[in-house]
């Protein structure tokens, strides 16, 4: 809403406005004509020429903004007969001098009676007045703005004046000020401000103005900014004049901000504007003070002047120090205490900065001084105070106005002490009640700094302490050097020795200061231990990190174990700090010796996998002395943030959030300061490793250390002290962890194959290490083992032994003797000292042989109580293991060591029985499961019963084959025999063997041998299966029925193998029962009818027994016959042969016998029709059943193995399906 307030002033032709007016506020925006006239002769006669001189002026004026009233009277009308109506007159008028604007001309009737009509003529006049009063202003206004801005659009010509201009600104902003637009008001000003801020910053560049020399004046006054009233008219006038300084045109600026900023109830605003006010104004006059420019053409005294700013010392810090506090009793006047103690944090700055001034001028003043003000002193302040003036008549009452306040602080030395102690005490509770520590402890130094000034270095310290810790705690480089070299001198001016020897070693170590500086503090500790003022034996231990830092230690030998009696060296490499060469008195390492429980029994080996394999040890580098805090705050988790519109789903916010915000920022806990002595304490032990008189030079040095190891155990580097005199700085622990161990070893032997696996039959290599340990190698010293009778140690001539240190150095080698007999080997050993390795070869030989096959034969020979088959042949590659173990008699012990050596068999062999006809054959097979080829050669197969009419028969061609890793090779032989074969034959399979990639062997291998056993091989029964197609059919085909006819002949009479339980006697003739089935596993054909039966079989010679069924294919193309099984079918008092279970069988005319289950499982979609499977059936469990028994595969030939017969399929089938096998 805009408020505007207007004047009606009597009409004046000098008051209308003229060329070049930039004057808004008195501007007559609306110019208006009253007449009563109701005569015409009257209104004729003066009337009209009155008008018409009005207009005239106006016109020459450009003034277009008029108004006619005319008053309308009753009581004149009664007077006049004569006269015409009232709207003759109003329309003369109108048609006179509103021909185009009629609305410019208004009636008001009778205005002081209280009627309806006149009611209504007030009304149309006020709306009338108020919309040609507004048109008239906003085109006033906006015609003004456009000559401002053409104004300021000429800056850049010469002879254009910031000062008129600044005039014509500070109008418009008047005008918004009076329509109480206060924001746009501000605009205005602000404007201004940044304009010569601009400006002034330009010069500085090199840049500058001609109008910019009325600023350049000396500043003669500095009595602060005057915010308690609305205008200051005196400094507005200099600005007019073009005689301001610029703190004056600085100071009227921010007087009129503030105004409207309080009529804006922005008070906090204006805390902060003044604060950026107060440092721009000294750094613009500090930029200005040594400026020196001519300005001939626009010096308003037409000559040519040097100006240039010159401030007098102090004069800015008393405009500062009362600025300060007159804006804060400025804000403090309009706003309660509870706002301004919620508000503290927008004012706390301008309570820094009024006693940071206060400061300045004290120490200006000389009040800061032991001695308080000299003269010269004196007369500085008095023109300081000269330069105040008189106190402003709005404050003079007050008793704590700013102008007393400074007045009474300069005026003595403890008027200054109360009022700056005062201040900064203020300052700092404020700083910490929000969390602005960093500023408190500011303050804190700057109030430890007047107290060193003032000779109480115990109260200083306190300040400089805190403010180190924070410092420390967030990693501030540059303060913390400042702070420490103020504290250092506190410390020495209150005689604290050792803080103050920790203090100068952490400042000889800062690369912050100078070189100078730094050899300054060295030269403290060094002059300090070379006193002798301190008390014999009192050690100053301060840290060491200051004064050097280890970087890294080297151990030789690199594994850090050592024997007893051995020598151990260790070189550290330390950094020095110090700018300057030290002469260390000596560098010691404290040493922890421990023994843990059975810590004697671990070995050079064990030690050694626990080292690391250089012996270097590196240690971190430290960051002192200034901890970087913020490496140890967590990383920044940074993400980005989309927000979209629940309606379109459209982006309209996008960011970045920091999700560990609350890490970050959180503030840091309190903790001892890192500059007081941590009570480091020195260690006295009984193991320390020593080095005297050292110098260190700054940088890299390397110092070695030499021990000789005594009493075994663990020893733990603990400290590293250095003395430099009475002072010993010490690093009280030593981290990583750094240790080397010292053993005292028993003797031990160890024994390991060279290989992944020895191999059983060839030479292998086994490696002997004698481990020394405490005990000494003679002449004469052996080895004793004990022979194994399986397992033989072959001895070579150029066997040799090599000798080695603990540190696997080579010492020495020599030849080996062993002598062997029946039952001992004997090794000598070469004589070795104590703590050094024995190392050896020897090749030993198994015997090779092979597992028993399936508990029905044994290996030759009686195997040796000591030697026995881990693993016998099993599913898969896996090769048969067999274990030697042998006792060794060693020189250092009465016990004897046992020691184990696991041979694998290189081969698998299996065997089986091959028939056609009568004719037999054995097949054996010899897998190579090893990584090795071999060469087979001299393949034998013997029977080892007593039968002398059989005869085996080799079919292998060649007497030597090669056989690769992972592959087979298979041996033939054939069985002939004159009489009656023998029931069971046993076999006995031998075959040479030797590697393959050798050449030639000095010894002479064993024969691989397998032996087995073959019964019941001799052939009793020919099978013999035919299918015929249909009658009157060629082929047969898918779907019909085919006839199946079984031949079953026996071959032989009367056999022992015969006599069993199925054996009946007739008066004619021997018979037996066997039982048939017809099976197809492959699903081909469909039995028809019965499957299976019992036949009564002469045991005969060719006794022949036929059998007939119908099949049905079911598949087109070549389909292999079905397949016929016999069994012997024994009564069911049988009890003793071996056999099925009597609850799979019953005995009928549809027993279907199926004897592998997986078959019955393949085959399950075509079962015959009437075939009963006996195990789902239940009605006869637990009654007597015969018995049913497989005859060995031996006895029984099937004469119809591999036949097919072809089948075409049926006309009528749409699918076709053949069967291709």
């Amino acid at each position: 809403m805009i408020h505007l307030e207007s004047n009606f002033v009597q009409f004046k032709e000098e008051l209308l406005p003229k060329e070049g007016n930039k004057a808004l506020l008195t501007f007559p925006f609306l110019h208006i004509y009253w007449t009563e006239c109701c005569d015409t002769e009257v209104y004729k006669a003066t009337v009209k020429d009155d008008l018409t001189k009005w207009q005239n002026v106006l016109k020459a004026h450009s003034s277009v903004d008029w108004l006619i009233v005319v008053v309308e009277n009753d009581a004149k009308k009664k007077n006049k007969t004569n006269i015409l109506p009232r709207t003759s007159i109003v329309d003369k008028i109108r048609n006179d001098f509103c021909n185009k604007q009629s609305d410019r001309c208004v009636v008001l009737s009778d205005p002081l009676k209280d009627s309806s009509r006149t009611q209504e003529s007030w009304n149309a006049f006020l709306t009338k007045l108020r919309t040609l009063l507004l048109m008239s202003f906003t085109k006033n206004l906006g015609k003004f703005e456009d000559d401002m801005r053409t104004l300021r659009e000429k800056r850049t010509e010469p002879g254009w004046s910031f000062c008129e201009y600044f005039m014509v600104q500070e109008e418009l902003a008047f005008v918004f000020e009076m329509l109480q637009q206060f924001e746009d008001a501000l605009v205005q000003y602000d404007e201004l401000d940044a304009l010569f801020s601009q400006y002034v910053v330009n010069f500085g560049a090199g840049d500058g103005a001609n109008w910019l020399t009325f600023f350049c004046q000396p500043v003669k006054s500095w009595n602060g900014l005057i915010l308690r009233k609305p205008i200051d008219m005196e400094k507005r006038e200099l600005i007019q004049r073009q005689e301001a300084t610029l703190l004056d045109l600085r100071s009227y600026l921010f007087s009129r901000q503030c105004t409207l900023l309080l009529f804006l109830q922005r008070p906090w605003e204006v805390a902060q504007r003044a604060l950026e006010l107060l440092h721009s104004c000294v750094q613009e006059l500090k930029l200005l003070e040594e400026l020196v420019f001519s300005d001939q053409d626009y010096s308003p005294h037409g000559r040519a002047e040097l100006g240039f700013v010159s401030v007098p010392p102090g004069a800015l810090d008393c405009w500062v120090f009362l600025s300060c506090l007159e804006v804060l009793q400025r804000i403090e006047g309009c706003c309660d205490r509870a706002q301004i103690d919620s508000n503290i944090a927008h004012t706390v700055g301008l309570w820094s900065y009024a006693t940071e001034k206060l400061k300045s001028l004290g120490y200006l003043c000389g009040l800061v001084s032991e001695k308080g003000p000299n003269s010269e002193d004196l007369n500085r302040t008095v023109d300081l105070l000269a330069g105040l003036g008189a106190e402003r008549p709005e404050t003079a009452n007050t008793a704590q106005s700013p102008y007393k306040k400074l007045k009474e602080a300069l005026s003595s030395v403890e008027a200054f002490e109360k009022h700056y102690l005062d201040l900064s005490h203020a300052t700092m509770e404020m700083c910490t009640s929000i969390g602005r520590a960093r500023s408190a402890k500011l303050v804190g130094k700057d109030l430890a700094e007047f107290y060193m000034r003032k000779k109480s270095p115990q109260k200083a310290e306190m300040y400089l302490q805190g403010a180190l810790k924070n410092y420390l705690a967030e990693g501030w480089a540059l303060p913390i050097t400042h702070t420490r070299k103020q504290l250092a001198e506190c410390q020495k001016h209150l005689g604290q020795i050792e803080n103050y020897l920790q203090t100068s070693s952490l400042l000889a170590s800062d690369r912050h200061l100078t070189e100078e500086e730094r050899k300054y503090f060295c030269q403290e500790i060094l002059s300090f231990a070379s006193q002798q003022t301190v008390s014999p034996g009192h050690k100053i231990v301060l840290p060491m990190q200051s004064f050097a830092q280890l970087r890294d230690l080297h151990f030789t030998p690199s594994t850090a174990v050592v024997h007893v009696g051995g020598v151990l060296s260790v070189e550290i490499t330390i950094c020095s700090q110090m700018p300057v060469p030290v002469r260390v008195e000596q560098i010691a390492i404290s040493v922890h010796f421990s023994i843990e429980k059975n810590s004697y029994r671990k070995t050079a080996e064990w030690l050694t996998k626990h080292k690391a394999s250089n012996g270097v040890i590196h240690f971190p580098t430290e960051p002192s002395p200034f901890p970087a805090a913020q490496n140890s705050l967590p990383a920044l988790e940074l993400y980005e943030m989309f927000e979209r519109s629940p309606s379109d789903n459209s982006l309209h916010t996008t960011g970045i959030i920091c999700k560990n915000v609350h890490m970050l920022l959180r503030r840091q806990e309190s903790s001892a300061s890192l500059d007081v002595p941590s009570g480091v304490a020195l260690e006295d032990g009984a193991h320390v490793l020593k080095c005297s008189s050292v110098t260190l030079e700054p940088g890299a040095n390397t110092i070695t250390f030499r021990t000789q190891a005594k009493e075994p155990g663990t020893y733990t580097l603990r400290q590293l002290s250095a003395s430099v005199g009475p002072v010993w700085f010490v690093l009280p622990h030593i981290y990583p962890l750094v240790q080397y161990d010292v053993y005292s070893q028993e003797p031990q032997l160890h024994v390991e194959p060279l290989a992944d696996s020895l191999l059983a039959g060839i030479p292998q290599k086994v490696k002997f290490t004698v481990t020394t340990g405490h005990y000494t190698v003679k002449n004469g010293d052996s080895l004793q083992l004990s022979n194994a009778e399986a397992m033989f140690i072959l001895c070579h001539a150029e066997n040799r032994a090599m000798i080695y240190s603990n540190t696997r150095e080579k010492a020495s080698d020599a030849l080996l003797r062993v002598q062997s007999s029946d039952k001992v080997t004997s090794i000598s050993l070469p004589a070795a000292p104590a703590y050094h390795m024995i190392e050896f070869e020897l090749e030993v030989l198994s015997l090779p042989s092979a597992p028993a096959s399936g508990g029905e034969s044994s290996v030759l020979g009686v195997t040796e109580p000591h030697r026995k088959h881990k693993d016998t042949q099993k599913a898969g590659h896996c090769m048969a293991t067999t274990d030697h173990k042998v006792s060794i008699d060693c020189p250092w012990s009465i016990y004897s060591t046992v020691i184990a050596l696991t041979f694998s068999v290189p081969f698998r062999t299996r065997h089986s029985l091959l028939s056609a006809g009568t004719r037999k054959y054995v097949q054996v097979c010899v897998q190579n499961l090893s990584e090795l080829d071999f060469q087979l050669s001299d393949s034998k197969l013997v029977d080892t019963g007593d039968g002398t009419d059989l005869q085996l028969i080799p079919l292998n061609t060649k007497s030597q084959q090669r056989i690769s890793s992972k592959q087979s090779v298979f041996f033939v032989w054939e069985l002939q025999w004159t009489q009656e074969p023998p029931p069971s034959l046993h076999c006995r399979f031998s075959v040479g063997f030797s590697p393959a990639a050798e050449e030639r062997l000095s010894i002479s291998l064993k024969p691989y041998t397998y032996e087995f056993q073959v019964e019941n091989f001799f052939t009793l029964y020919n099978v013999k299966a035919e299918i015929l197609p249909p009658s009157g059919a060629e082929h047969c085909k898918t779907g019909s029925l085919c006839s199946l006819e079984v031949s079953i002949t026996r071959l032989s009479g009367l056999l022992e193998v015969d006599k069993d339980e199925a054996l009946m006697e007739s008066d004619e003739y021997f018979s037996t029962k066997l039982m048939y089935e017809v099976v197809d596993n492959s699903s081909n054909w469909a039995v028809c009818g019965k499957s299976s039966g019992v036949i009564s079989m002469p045991v005969a010679a060719q006794a022949t027994h036929r059998v007939h069924m119908e099949v049905m294919p079911l598949f087109a193309g070549y389909l292999p016959l079905p397949d016929v099984r016999l069994f012997k079918y024994l009564p069911h008092h049988s009890a003793h042969s071996s056999q099925l279970d009597a609850d799979s069988w019953i005995e009928n005319d549809s027993l279907s016998v199926d004897k592998h289950v997986d078959d019955q499982l393949d085959s399950s979609s075509v079962k015959s029709r009437g075939s009963v499977h006996s195990a789902a059936s239940s009605e006869h469990k637990g009654l007597p059943m015969p018995r049913l028994q497989a005859l060995p595969p031996g006895q029984v030939f099937n004469a119809s193995t591999g036949m097919q017969i072809l089948v075409l399929p049926s006309k009528d089938d749409h699918v076709l399906e053949v069967s291709v096998t």
